[in-house]
């Protein structure tokens, strides 16, 4: 096969540059280790920034994220037993949209198929070859219902997240990666429940922190903050329940409903530099993951690969190479933004227990955010990272 782009992943990340790249007239294929079933249901980030919300509905692929998403005006930050609300339509002038990554990657594979684009599913044995720049043709092979096969292109788009094959085969010594694991993880629950506010409540607790999403009306998505090693089988539903109910404090009525999935994800920040090697480009997990706590992993991946894609057009119809010479200067200046305001968010809301430092920290953690939610300078702040920074 013979293509201008070779893309691995069909996750967000991919699959939209797969999509703004038809829209410029550059040709892609994308390759993914998965069932299209498997990518189509797997629940993941839920928040999206407001320029991501109009990126999408802009390119034609956001009909049903403007019928189903739920738009939020803000957050509110729980702490001492009360909610307070930050309203970023009154602060900032715009919205978050709650809209499962699951429901924005079935709708880019439904619509890339059906403008034919090409994306193989189910593959084995990726690997990328050729891609240095030194003459060769970037080669991405792999095995796809037991033949062997393999893609030729100009570029190479690594989007097949943290445990891919796209970074570590970049050449020893030509990249760093910049890492922080978290003393923390967070026990995750999807609920057939209505959640207990119509906006995010992030809660301060002195058991830990609690935050309380929403996937729907009547589906609740709430996390509790627990050891990176926790045993989930030690967790039954009632606990959970019983530990939710006890980090709200009362704040707000918490109804409990049938647990449908529960797990525990632990918590790091990791960052590579640089995101390009030759004709090879990283975009989303694949360079850079991020704690939940500022709700980046999907926006950052959409960034990445805006400015990719507009890159390749000025290279293929102008034959310019500056905006791919710069990809990852340009690309990382908004990720370490990202990573700055999740590490951020994660420390002024999780309780780290014992140590030197405990019941400092601890009367650190409660004036900051009583700070950020009584000055409209921090709250707006806080706003214009959550919310989405500019973007051009």
């Amino acid at each position: 096969m013979r293509t201008q782009v070779g893309i691995v992943g069909a996750g967000p990340a991919g699959l939209m540059l797969s999509h703004l790249l038809h829209l410029s007239g550059i040709e892609s294929i994308i390759i993914e280790d998965r069932s299209r079933e498997y990518c189509e249901n797997r629940i993941r980030a839920g928040l999206m920034e407001h320029w991501v919300a109009q990126m999408l509905i802009e390119t034609g692929v956001g009909e049903r994220l403007k019928r189903e998403a739920m738009v939020h005006d803000g957050i509110f930050l729980a702490f001492n037993n009360e909610a307070h609300k930050l309203d970023f339509a009154k602060l900032i002038d715009k919205h978050v949209y709650i809209y499962d990554q699951k429901e924005v990657v079935t709708d880019l594979i439904a619509h890339r198929l059906k403008q034919g684009g090409q994306i193989r599913f189910e593959v084995e044995g990726t690997s990328v070859h050729d891609f240095a720049g030194n003459g060769g043709k970037p080669t991405i092979r792999f095995k796809h219902q037991g033949k062997a096969q393999e893609i030729e292109c100009d570029f190479i788009a690594g989007c097949d997240g943290f445990h891919g094959v796209s970074r570590p085969s970049l050449p020893v010594g030509s990249w760093q990666g910049y890492d922080r694991v978290y003393p923390f993880g967070w026990l995750g629950i999807l609920s057939e429940s209505p959640p207990p506010e119509k906006e995010l409540i992030y809660a301060y607790h002195e058991r830990g922190f609690a935050l309380f999403s929403m996937r729907g009306a009547e589906l609740s998505r709430l996390y509790l903050q627990v050891a990176p090693d926790e045993d989930i089988e030690q967790w039954s539903d009632d606990r959970v329940w019983d530990e939710l109910t006890t980090r709200l404090q009362g704040v707000r009525p918490l109804k409990r409903g049938k647990v449908l999935q529960k797990g525990i994800t632990p918590m790091r920040s990791y960052v590579t530099e640089p995101m390009q090697y030759g004709r090879l480009f990283l975009a989303g997990d694949s360079a850079h993951i991020v704690p939940p706590t500022g709700a980046k992993g999907m926006n950052l991946a959409m960034a990445d690969v805006r400015v990719l894609a507009r890159a390749f057009e000025a290279f293929f119809r102008k034959h310019d190479t500056a905006g791919l010479e710069t990809y990852s200067a340009t690309a990382l200046r908004r990720v370490w933004k990202g990573q700055r305001f999740s590490w951020w968010m994660t420390q002024m809301l999780h309780r780290v227990h014992g140590g030197e430092y405990a019941g400092f920290d601890t009367k650190r953690q409660l004036a900051e955010l009583d700070y950020v939610a009584g000055s409209e300078a921090a709250s707006i702040s806080l706003a214009e990272n959550y919310a989405g920074l500019p973007i051009d």
